[in-house]
């Protein structure tokens, strides 16, 4: 049997989660919290001196240890990085298709936790959401590199969103990054959705650069979009949804977010696609000021997206998520014209379908307008979930549409 490099006791009976696959083991299940023991040490999580799982070891997280494997007889080596990531690429080949923008490895449920992977036409995008992960980063790195050479579609470089959080809390931030293997990017990089092209920034931009989940909804919107009038995009970010509105044949489209860079590459993703900007309109404020202003002055679009930022990212912040949804899903039907559409979204992973459902529901009901939901949608298949980790579980998004 191979062994890891110490053995963590859990409590009493914690261990029927982790042999049925859910790959986090926290602080608090361990019995005795190791010594000087490094982070990244590959540890074997044992019951009463008995093999469960093996992971690896992080001293500054609320997660004790995230499980690799639960076969004792697997190393976790060189090979071991490599096979995953070559199971995680085999997927995205027979699955992903019309893309030149897509999630390469998506953590936990490509049984590589706290590991996060995006591919933007020749570069990829590595970000661990662990310090447990430093010490095994350059294994990775070939991983990435030598899954693409396999595929046939070589890497010129991988880049690394690389600074690692001690506060769980804080995976948000936009960290700086660097050169991992290969070239530097380009300070923006052209993806090609489904024939909607995306300027993409994967330094200073959301999460390894953009929300390469809603790429299938951005499709979407674009078919939803023709014979529209007027259609608005809250929390438009770099203009995804707006693009797509435009390109589906939507006659005046505003985009609003209270980032001033996100507007400007926004309008850059317009003329991308060869719309003129100036045919529609971008506002760099906060989308609830604004649907407010226009709720007075009787504005009304006949297709509003809602896609905001995760509203909850503890389980201690849900029920005020629940209410930030209601009232901004008010807002939003206060400005839907009658026969319009709302496609409206939720990111916050503590937040269920049902929960997310029902803040709409009230959010309606508030607003005195009847709805039919016509479409429900989750994330894309290179974003899979996991059964035994409904954690990762997370993109919720309905169409509803306004009844005349």
């Amino acid at each position: 049997m191979i062994h890891g490099e110490a053995q963590l006791e859990l409590q009493k009976d914690l261990s029927r989660h982790l042999r049925a696959g859910h790959p986090w083991v926290f602080r608090k299940a361990v019995q005795k919290a190791p010594g000087k023991l490094a982070a990244g040490a590959i540890v074997d999580v044992v019951e009463q001196g008995r093999f469960v799982a093996r992971g690896y070891y992080d001293p500054h997280s609320a997660i004790s240890v995230r499980i690799l494997t639960r076969d004792p007889a697997e190393p976790i080596d060189a090979q071991f990085w490599k096979r995953r990531v070559l199971r995680a690429a085999a997927l995205r080949r027979e699955l992903v298709h019309g893309t030149t923008g897509y999630r390469l490895v998506h953590g936990e449920s490509d049984g590589l936790p706290g590991v996060v992977a995006d591919r933007y036409d020749r570069f990829a995008v590595l970000k661990l959401y662990s310090a447990g992960l430093t010490p095994h980063r350059p294994h990775i790195v070939e991983a990435l590199r030598a899954a693409a050479e396999e595929a046939g579609a070589p890497l010129a470089g991988i880049y690394g969103r690389d600074e690692i959080p001690h506060d769980e809390e804080q995976d948000d931030a936009a960290p700086a990054g660097r050169p991992l293997w290969g070239e530097e990017p380009p300070e923006r990089i052209v993806i090609d959705e489904h024939g909607m092209f995306m300027l993409v920034d994967v330094r200073r931009g959301q999460k390894t650069g953009t929300f390469l989940d809603q790429r299938e909804n951005r499709a979407l919107v674009r078919a939803l979009a023709a014979g529209r009038r007027e259609a608005l995009n809250c929390f438009s970010y770099t203009g995804g949804f707006s693009v797509a509105a435009a390109l589906g044949g939507a006659g005046h489209v505003v985009s609003v977010d209270v980032d001033k860079d996100a507007i400007a590459l926004a309008r850059d993703n317009f003329r991308a696609n060869g719309l003129d900007p100036a045919d529609h309109a971008f506002a760099a404020e906060d989308a609830f000021e604004l649907l407010a202003r226009y709720k007075r002055e009787g504005r009304r679009f006949d297709l509003v997206v809602c896609d905001p930022p995760a509203f909850a990212k503890n389980q201690r912040a849900v029920d005020a998520a629940l209410a930030g949804y209601a009232s901004l899903n008010r807002a939003a039907l206060q400005v839907l014209a009658p026969g319009g559409l709302l496609v409206t979204a939720s990111c916050s992973a503590r937040v269920s379908s049902e929960q997310f459902f029902d803040a709409v529901k009230e959010a309606a009901f508030k607003a005195r307008i009847d709805l039919q939901l016509i479409e429900e949608r989750r994330q894309p298949a290179d974003h899979p979930v996991s059964p035994q980790f409904r954690e990762g579980r997370y993109l919720k998004l309905f169409v509803y549409r306004r009844q005349a």
